[in-house]
């Protein structure tokens, strides 16, 4: 991308970087020494993460917001409108696995508002000032579940699939104005709900590993599935009748622990 701002000038927006994937790319751009706007949830973690990027180069501002609240939106405006931001991170999103009858209600609606609205809101914002300023980059979490549906993880399959479209119809939407739009898909990634699923942790890619396959691809126009797990998955489930992929995956989401887990 060419703007006339020099990198250390521009400023990227990463959601959920108090934990798993948007924590490991915060470290990753921090040493690169870009200045961040770092979002979540957890005020104590992202003063945790604070001080991990203590020495690095570039300035940071923290934002402790939960996106499920329609007034974080404004807060991020707030907190941005003086930045030339270039690029937008979403990588924040949660999940809950069981059946569905069986589950919170609130909390499988809260999990849209956070996995949807707040990603389209936040694109609606950031995409006007991309376009503006001559170029920029977007990035959205989708994940090898939103290719399907997913029994025993309906609701986040459905918003993960939700951010897949969305991302592919935002690309060709935004395609010639220099804003490119990164669509990442991990698949099994170790995590405190990995964990408590008893999954095991040597055929899953770590938070770590995954950010490392996406950095160097922040700024492409693709979908990405990082990690050996999900390319597998993906090629192997892609020649399947719908109907069949959602067969196979069912039993194993139904095997996890009905508990919240981050992306």
């Amino acid at each position: 991308m060419t703007t006339r701002q020099s990198l250390h000038e521009e400023w990227t927006v990463v959601t959920g970087a108090s934990d798993g994937i948007g924590r490991a790319l915060a470290v990753r751009l921090a040493a690169q020494s870009r200045n961040l706007v770092l979002i979540g949830r957890s005020a104590a973690k992202l003063d945790a993460l604070s001080a991990e990027l203590h020495g690095f180069g570039g300035e940071r501002r923290f934002l402790a917001l939960d996106l499920a609240e329609p007034e974080a939106i404004d807060a991020i405006d707030a907190a941005t409108r003086d930045l030339d931001v270039a690029m937008l991170i979403q990588a924040a999103g949660y999940g809950s696995a069981g059946r569905f009858d069986q589950l919170d209600p609130s909390t499988e609606a809260s999990m849209v508002d956070v996995n949807c609205r707040a990603v389209v809101a936040l694109c609606a914002m950031f995409a006007p000032r991309l376009v503006a300023r001559g170029g920029g980059a977007l990035v959205l979490f989708s994940s090898i579940l939103g290719f399907q549906g997913a029994g025993g993880s309906a609701t986040y399959a459905a918003t993960k699939g939700f951010v897949q479209s969305f991302a592919e119809g935002l690309r060709r939407d935004l395609l010639g104005t220099g804003v490119s739009v990164l669509a990442v898909a991990p698949g099994p990634t170790a995590s405190g709900f990995a964990a408590a699923a008893g999954m095991s942790f040597s055929a899953m890619a770590t938070a770590d590993s995954v950010a490392d396959a996406i950095v160097p691809n922040l700024r492409k126009n693709k979908n990405l599935a990082p990690g050996l797990a999900a390319s597998v998955m993906r090629s192997g489930l892609a020649t399947a009748p719908r109907s069949l992929r959602v067969r196979i995956i069912t039993p194993v989401m139904r095997s996890f622990a009905s508990k919240e887990h981050t992306q």
